[in-house]
């Protein structure tokens, strides 16, 4: 695979120009409209931000995305998948209570909200994975594998699992349904916490394998029947199962690309990604600490994986702000990503995304004004 092109904006702006002007004129001259959208459902993949953290995208960027489909005859929706642990977007109801606290509306947005895998994470269709060597077939949303066109609109960040947090994590593990990050981190086999179970039996009516029993009254699972649906979770009115993470964190982005390549495979798909408050966490935390280097600017391609690429690339380039996380690691590993969290390789993730045919590690930047 040769060189991919991936087309960048800096966050300079002269006046009566705004960096909603800059990002409309940035997905134009990467191509978007070389995609035929005449009346496809587009399902524009982005995270919503979990209330409390405040360095997720504000919704302005959805709009000129969502304003530019429906401008080339597209039917636009924004999509994301309930989350496996505990917080504000672990069902559809409260994903859609965060999404408009945090200024994401039909409103304010211009099209619908449509939570992909359902309101307790449950509404999932398998998808084969070809080139798969961990996953043969991927659990994702089934709103997701509905659309005829997958864009992702991205905050790159960094992440505590994976290193980063880009094109490939917004549509691979931002995709997977609860049983679907349950396979990604660990291989599907969750947890009940005895203190937190008040033996209702609800998790027992929704396991299709029998797994479930019950010592002094409280659930336990057994694991030798246990296939990782994950459909217990989203039952459980009390958070008491849960994923214990068990998968080590390269797996995780090997696991992480092939879910990647199951939702984009055979549909147009186009990727945007926004490098403002590099947070050195996930956007899912209810807080964000200090951004570690300068806002950098805007990326668009049609290849996520050089997309990535080009973006960790830009901000290990940046300088870096004294009195981030940055200030208090050792940084000796040549990466700000791995030097804030060492047991971290997000190469792995470009790597792997070659081997499987999802994109190039080469690119072309081409820069606009």
């Amino acid at each position: 695979m040769g060189k991919s092109q991936v087309y960048f904006t800096d966050m300079r702006c002269e006046v009566e120009t705004s960096l909603l002007d800059k990002l409309g004129r940035l997905i134009d001259a990467a191509g978007i409209a070389r995609i035929e959208f005449a009346n496809k459902y587009t399902a524009i993949k982005i995270h919503f931000g979990e209330p409390g953290n405040l360095a997720f995208l504000r919704p302005n960027f959805a709009r000129v995305v969502v304003d530019k489909v429906r401008q080339l005859g597209g039917l636009p929706f924004l999509t994301d998948c309930n989350t496996l642990y505990v917080g504000r977007r672990n069902n559809a109801l409260a994903h859609l209570d965060a999404a408009y606290e945090n200024g994401y509306s039909p409103f304010s947005t211009g099209c619908q909200i449509i939570i992909a895998d359902g309101l307790k994470g449950t509404d999932d269709v398998e998808v084969p994975v070809t080139s798969g060597k961990y996953v043969k077939t991927a659990s994702i949303g089934h709103a997701i594998m509905d659309a005829d066109i997958i864009i992702s609109l991205n905050h790159f960040k960094g992440h505590e699992c994976t290193g980063i947090g880009g094109a490939i994590k917004n549509i691979g593990m931002g995709s997977g349904s609860r049983a679907g990050k349950m396979k990604m981190h660990n291989d599907g086999k969750p947890v009940v916490d005895p203190d937190a179970c008040v033996g209702c039996r609800k998790c027992a009516a929704f396991c299709a394998q029998g797994a479930f029993v019950y010592e002094n009254a409280l659930a336990a699972i057994d694991h030798d029947k246990c296939v990782g649906c994950g459909f217990c979770i989203g039952s459980c009115n009390f958070h008491a199962i849960y994923n214990p993470n068990g998968s080590s964190n390269d797996l995780l982005n090997y696991k992480m690309v092939e879910y990647a390549k199951a939702v984009i495979d055979g549909r147009p798909n186009f990727h945007i990604t926004i490098v403002n408050q590099v947070s050195p966490y996930c956007d899912c935390h209810g807080e964000n600490d200090a951004a570690i280097v300068p806002d950098i600017g805007m990326f668009a391609s049609f290849d996520p994986v050089a997309l990535d690429k080009a973006c960790a690339d830009a901000v290990n380039k940046a300088p870096a702000i004294n009195d981030s996380i940055l200030s208090e690691r050792d940084r000796t590993h040549n990466d700000y990503f791995t030097d804030i969290h060492p047991s971290t390789d997000w190469r792995g993730q470009i790597q792997h995304g070659v081997e499987i045919g999802l994109g190039s590690e080469e690119y072309e930047l081409i820069t606009l004004g």
